[in-house]
Protein backbone atom coordinates (compact mmCIF):
# COMPACT_ATOMS: atom_id res chain seq x y z
CA UNK A 1 0.00 0.00 0.00
CA UNK A 2 1.17 3.54 -0.74
CA UNK A 3 2.62 5.28 2.29
CA UNK A 4 1.74 8.77 3.44
CA UNK A 5 3.52 11.19 5.72
CA UNK A 6 3.75 10.01 9.31
CA UNK A 7 2.49 11.74 12.44
CA UNK A 8 3.66 11.01 15.96
CA UNK A 9 0.72 9.00 17.34
CA UNK A 10 -0.11 7.76 20.80
CA UNK A 11 -1.25 4.16 21.32
CA UNK A 12 -4.97 4.84 20.92
CA UNK A 13 -4.47 6.92 17.79
CA UNK A 14 -2.24 4.25 16.25
CA UNK A 15 -4.71 1.45 17.03
CA UNK A 16 -7.55 3.39 15.43
CA UNK A 17 -5.49 4.20 12.36
CA UNK A 18 -4.37 0.58 11.96
CA UNK A 19 -7.97 -0.63 12.21
CA UNK A 20 -9.28 1.78 9.59
CA UNK A 21 -6.50 0.85 7.19
CA UNK A 22 -7.11 -2.88 7.73
CA UNK A 23 -10.83 -2.39 7.13
CA UNK A 24 -10.00 -0.54 3.91
CA UNK A 25 -7.91 -3.47 2.72
CA UNK A 26 -10.66 -6.00 3.47
CA UNK A 27 -13.37 -3.94 1.77
CA UNK A 28 -11.29 -3.31 -1.35
CA UNK A 29 -10.42 -7.00 -1.63
CA UNK A 30 -14.11 -7.94 -1.36
CA UNK A 31 -15.18 -5.39 -3.96
CA UNK A 32 -12.47 -6.56 -6.37
CA UNK A 33 -13.66 -10.15 -5.83
CA UNK A 34 -17.17 -9.09 -6.86
CA UNK A 35 -15.73 -7.58 -10.06
CA UNK A 36 -13.94 -10.87 -10.77
CA UNK A 37 -17.23 -12.73 -10.36
CA UNK A 38 -18.79 -10.41 -12.95
CA UNK A 39 -16.00 -11.13 -15.45
CA UNK A 40 -14.18 -7.83 -14.92
CA UNK A 41 -10.51 -7.27 -14.19
CA UNK A 42 -11.13 -3.86 -12.55
CA UNK A 43 -9.08 -3.08 -9.48
CA UNK A 44 -8.46 -0.17 -7.15
CA UNK A 45 -5.98 2.55 -8.01
CA UNK A 46 -4.41 4.13 -4.93
CA UNK A 47 -3.16 7.70 -4.73
CA UNK A 48 -1.40 9.12 -1.68
CA UNK A 49 -1.68 12.72 -0.55
CA UNK A 50 0.29 14.53 2.14
CA UNK A 51 -0.64 17.67 4.04
CA UNK A 52 3.05 18.54 4.66
CA UNK A 53 3.25 19.71 1.07
CA UNK A 54 0.79 22.47 1.89
CA UNK A 55 3.23 24.44 4.08
CA UNK A 56 1.77 23.56 7.47
CA UNK A 57 3.58 24.17 10.72
CA UNK A 58 5.62 21.45 12.50
CA UNK A 59 3.35 18.98 14.26
CA UNK A 60 0.65 19.42 11.67
CA UNK A 61 0.17 17.43 8.52
CA UNK A 62 -0.37 13.76 7.87
CA UNK A 63 -2.33 12.68 4.85
CA UNK A 64 -4.20 9.79 3.38
CA UNK A 65 -4.70 7.34 0.55
CA UNK A 66 -7.51 7.68 -1.97
CA UNK A 67 -8.57 4.38 -3.53
CA UNK A 68 -10.85 4.43 -6.57
CA UNK A 69 -12.18 1.63 -8.75
CA UNK A 70 -14.32 1.88 -11.89
CA UNK A 71 -15.57 -1.46 -13.07
CA UNK A 72 -18.44 -3.48 -14.46
CA UNK A 73 -20.41 -3.68 -11.20
CA UNK A 74 -19.04 -0.65 -9.39
CA UNK A 75 -19.37 2.24 -11.84
CA UNK A 76 -17.37 4.27 -9.32
CA UNK A 77 -16.36 3.36 -5.79
CA UNK A 78 -13.98 5.29 -3.58
CA UNK A 79 -12.47 4.09 -0.32
CA UNK A 80 -10.45 6.76 1.47
CA UNK A 81 -8.37 6.56 4.62
CA UNK A 82 -6.76 9.59 6.20
CA UNK A 83 -4.80 10.45 9.32
CA UNK A 84 -4.27 14.16 9.85
CA UNK A 85 -3.40 16.59 12.60
CA UNK A 86 -3.19 20.32 13.03
CA UNK A 87 -5.36 23.17 14.22
CA UNK A 88 -8.84 24.26 13.24
CA UNK A 89 -9.54 27.84 12.37
CA UNK A 90 -10.98 29.57 15.46
CA UNK A 91 -14.38 29.95 13.82
CA UNK A 92 -14.60 26.31 12.72
CA UNK A 93 -13.25 25.05 16.06
CA UNK A 94 -16.38 26.31 17.80
CA UNK A 95 -18.45 23.82 15.79
CA UNK A 96 -16.28 20.81 16.70
CA UNK A 97 -16.84 18.70 19.81
CA UNK A 98 -14.20 19.64 22.40
CA UNK A 99 -12.34 22.16 20.23
CA UNK A 100 -13.84 25.44 21.41
CA UNK A 101 -11.01 26.34 23.80
CA UNK A 102 -8.17 24.53 22.01
CA UNK A 103 -8.24 24.33 18.19
CA UNK A 104 -5.63 21.55 17.90
CA UNK A 105 -6.93 18.23 16.58
CA UNK A 106 -6.11 14.75 15.37
CA UNK A 107 -8.39 12.75 13.07
CA UNK A 108 -8.17 9.33 11.49
CA UNK A 109 -10.87 7.45 9.64
CA UNK A 110 -12.24 5.64 6.63
CA UNK A 111 -14.86 6.94 4.21
CA UNK A 112 -16.52 4.94 1.44
CA UNK A 113 -19.08 5.72 -1.25
CA UNK A 114 -20.08 3.30 -4.02
CA UNK A 115 -22.14 4.22 -7.08
CA UNK A 116 -23.27 1.14 -8.94
CA UNK A 117 -23.69 0.46 -12.67
CA UNK A 118 -26.98 -1.40 -12.25
CA UNK A 119 -29.90 0.65 -10.85
CA UNK A 120 -31.16 -2.44 -9.02
CA UNK A 121 -27.99 -2.44 -6.91
CA UNK A 122 -28.12 0.20 -4.17
CA UNK A 123 -25.44 2.79 -3.76
CA UNK A 124 -23.95 2.88 -0.28
CA UNK A 125 -22.05 5.13 2.09
CA UNK A 126 -19.97 4.12 5.11
CA UNK A 127 -17.71 6.15 7.39
CA UNK A 128 -16.07 5.57 10.74
CA UNK A 129 -13.62 7.90 12.43
CA UNK A 130 -11.71 8.75 15.61
CA UNK A 131 -11.13 12.39 16.54
CA UNK A 132 -9.06 13.94 19.27
CA UNK A 133 -9.51 17.50 20.51
CA UNK A 134 -9.72 18.18 24.24
CA UNK A 135 -11.94 15.09 24.06
CA UNK A 136 -11.53 11.77 22.26
CA UNK A 137 -14.45 10.30 20.38
CA UNK A 138 -15.61 7.91 17.70
CA UNK A 139 -18.33 8.47 15.13
CA UNK A 140 -19.62 7.00 11.93
CA UNK A 141 -22.26 4.79 10.42
CA UNK A 142 -23.56 3.50 7.11
CA UNK A 143 -26.63 4.08 4.98
CA UNK A 144 -28.17 2.40 1.94
CA UNK A 145 -29.16 4.49 -1.07
CA UNK A 146 -31.13 2.46 -3.65
CA UNK A 147 -32.49 4.10 -6.83
CA UNK A 148 -34.97 1.19 -6.89
CA UNK A 149 -35.65 0.11 -3.29
CA UNK A 150 -36.32 -3.52 -2.37
CA UNK A 151 -37.91 -4.01 1.03
CA UNK A 152 -36.01 -7.25 1.68
CA UNK A 153 -32.66 -5.54 1.01
CA UNK A 154 -33.52 -2.67 3.32
CA UNK A 155 -34.60 -5.09 6.04
CA UNK A 156 -31.44 -7.21 5.71
CA UNK A 157 -29.18 -4.15 5.81
CA UNK A 158 -30.85 -2.77 8.93
CA UNK A 159 -30.99 -6.18 10.62
CA UNK A 160 -27.23 -6.67 10.25
CA UNK A 161 -26.46 -3.32 11.82
CA UNK A 162 -29.03 -3.85 14.54
CA UNK A 163 -27.36 -7.13 15.46
CA UNK A 164 -23.99 -5.39 15.58
CA UNK A 165 -25.33 -2.64 17.86
CA UNK A 166 -27.35 -5.01 20.05
CA UNK A 167 -24.18 -6.92 20.91
CA UNK A 168 -23.04 -3.77 22.76
CA UNK A 169 -26.32 -2.26 23.99
CA UNK A 170 -29.89 -2.87 22.69
CA UNK A 171 -30.62 0.83 23.14
CA UNK A 172 -28.05 1.85 20.52
CA UNK A 173 -29.72 0.77 17.28
CA UNK A 174 -33.01 2.67 17.74
CA UNK A 175 -31.08 5.82 18.63
CA UNK A 176 -28.58 5.43 15.80
CA UNK A 177 -31.32 4.65 13.27
CA UNK A 178 -33.23 7.79 14.20
CA UNK A 179 -30.00 9.79 14.01
CA UNK A 180 -29.44 8.51 10.47
CA UNK A 181 -33.04 9.24 9.47
CA UNK A 182 -32.70 12.79 10.75
CA UNK A 183 -29.24 13.39 9.29
CA UNK A 184 -29.55 11.82 5.83
CA UNK A 185 -32.43 14.08 4.83
CA UNK A 186 -32.56 16.68 2.06
CA UNK A 187 -34.56 19.59 3.48
CA UNK A 188 -34.92 21.51 0.23
CA UNK A 189 -36.35 18.38 -1.43
CA UNK A 190 -38.34 17.18 1.55
CA UNK A 191 -37.07 13.61 1.08
CA UNK A 192 -34.60 11.23 2.71
CA UNK A 193 -31.41 10.49 0.81
CA UNK A 194 -32.05 6.75 0.88
CA UNK A 195 -33.55 4.06 3.10
CA UNK A 196 -31.40 4.86 6.11
CA UNK A 197 -29.02 2.90 8.25
CA UNK A 198 -27.22 4.04 11.37
CA UNK A 199 -25.32 7.18 12.33
CA UNK A 200 -23.57 8.13 15.57
CA UNK A 201 -21.11 10.73 16.76
CA UNK A 202 -19.25 12.00 19.84
CA UNK A 203 -18.84 8.58 21.49
CA UNK A 204 -16.37 9.84 24.10
CA UNK A 205 -16.96 7.51 27.04
CA UNK A 206 -14.76 4.45 27.48
CA UNK A 207 -12.23 4.15 24.64
CA UNK A 208 -12.23 0.37 24.54
CA UNK A 209 -16.02 0.10 24.45
CA UNK A 210 -16.42 2.81 21.82
CA UNK A 211 -13.60 1.37 19.70
CA UNK A 212 -15.18 -2.09 19.89
CA UNK A 213 -18.53 -0.65 18.75
CA UNK A 214 -16.86 1.11 15.83
CA UNK A 215 -15.11 -2.11 14.82
CA UNK A 216 -18.46 -3.90 14.93
CA UNK A 217 -19.93 -1.27 12.61
CA UNK A 218 -17.11 -1.82 10.10
CA UNK A 219 -17.54 -5.59 10.26
CA UNK A 220 -21.31 -5.20 9.86
CA UNK A 221 -20.81 -3.26 6.64
CA UNK A 222 -18.84 -6.13 5.14
CA UNK A 223 -21.53 -8.57 6.27
CA UNK A 224 -24.46 -6.46 5.04
CA UNK A 225 -23.57 -4.91 1.70
CA UNK A 226 -21.72 -7.45 -0.53
CA UNK A 227 -24.59 -10.00 -0.37
CA UNK A 228 -27.02 -7.34 -1.65
CA UNK A 229 -24.64 -6.49 -4.51
CA UNK A 230 -24.29 -10.13 -5.52
CA UNK A 231 -28.06 -10.62 -5.35
CA UNK A 232 -28.87 -7.73 -7.70
CA UNK A 233 -25.86 -7.13 -9.95
CA UNK A 234 -26.97 -9.41 -12.80
CA UNK A 235 -30.57 -8.16 -13.00
CA UNK A 236 -31.57 -6.66 -16.36
CA UNK A 237 -32.63 -3.02 -16.37
CA UNK A 238 -34.34 -0.64 -18.76
CA UNK A 239 -33.30 2.80 -20.01
CA UNK A 240 -36.08 4.26 -17.87
CA UNK A 241 -34.64 2.57 -14.76
CA UNK A 242 -31.18 3.89 -15.60
CA UNK A 243 -32.62 7.38 -15.95
CA UNK A 244 -34.29 6.95 -12.55
CA UNK A 245 -30.87 6.11 -11.11
CA UNK A 246 -29.22 9.16 -12.68
CA UNK A 247 -31.89 11.51 -11.37
CA UNK A 248 -31.59 9.97 -7.91
CA UNK A 249 -27.83 10.50 -8.06
CA UNK A 250 -28.47 14.21 -8.54
CA UNK A 251 -30.15 14.30 -5.15
CA UNK A 252 -27.26 12.40 -3.62
CA UNK A 253 -24.87 15.01 -4.99
CA UNK A 254 -27.03 17.83 -3.64
CA UNK A 255 -26.91 16.39 -0.13
CA UNK A 256 -23.16 15.88 -0.15
CA UNK A 257 -22.41 19.35 -1.44
CA UNK A 258 -24.94 21.27 0.64
CA UNK A 259 -25.52 19.37 3.89
CA UNK A 260 -22.82 16.75 4.52
CA UNK A 261 -20.67 17.55 7.55
CA UNK A 262 -17.86 15.27 6.41
CA UNK A 263 -17.46 17.25 3.19
CA UNK A 264 -17.24 20.48 5.20
CA UNK A 265 -14.76 18.95 7.66
CA UNK A 266 -12.46 17.88 4.85
CA UNK A 267 -12.54 21.25 3.17
CA UNK A 268 -11.98 23.13 6.45
CA UNK A 269 -8.98 20.98 7.45
CA UNK A 270 -7.01 21.17 4.20
CA UNK A 271 -7.90 17.72 2.96
CA UNK A 272 -7.34 16.42 -0.54
CA UNK A 273 -10.04 17.86 -2.81
CA UNK A 274 -10.28 14.74 -4.99
CA UNK A 275 -10.67 12.56 -1.91
CA UNK A 276 -13.28 14.86 -0.35
CA UNK A 277 -15.37 14.98 -3.53
CA UNK A 278 -14.88 11.28 -4.26
CA UNK A 279 -18.47 10.81 -3.05
CA UNK A 280 -19.90 12.55 -6.10
CA UNK A 281 -21.37 10.21 -8.74
CA UNK A 282 -19.66 9.76 -12.12
CA UNK A 283 -22.92 10.62 -13.93
CA UNK A 284 -26.10 12.35 -12.79
CA UNK A 285 -29.10 14.07 -14.34
CA UNK A 286 -31.32 16.93 -13.25
CA UNK A 287 -34.55 16.96 -15.25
Amino acid sequence: MIETAALALDAQQQRARDWFESLRDRICAEFEAIEREAGSDASFTYTAWNREAEGLAPGEGGGGVRGVMKGKVFEKVGVNVSTVGGAFSPEFARSIHGAGDDPSFFATGISLVAHMANPHVPAVHMNTRFLVTTKRWFGGGADLNPPIPYAEDTAAFHRTFQNACDAHDPALYPAFKKWADDYFYIPHRGVHRGVGGIFYDHRDGDFEADFALTQSVGDAFLAAYPPIVRKRMHMPFTPAEEEQMLEWRGRYAEFNLVHDRGTLFGLKTGGNIDAILMSLPPRANWS
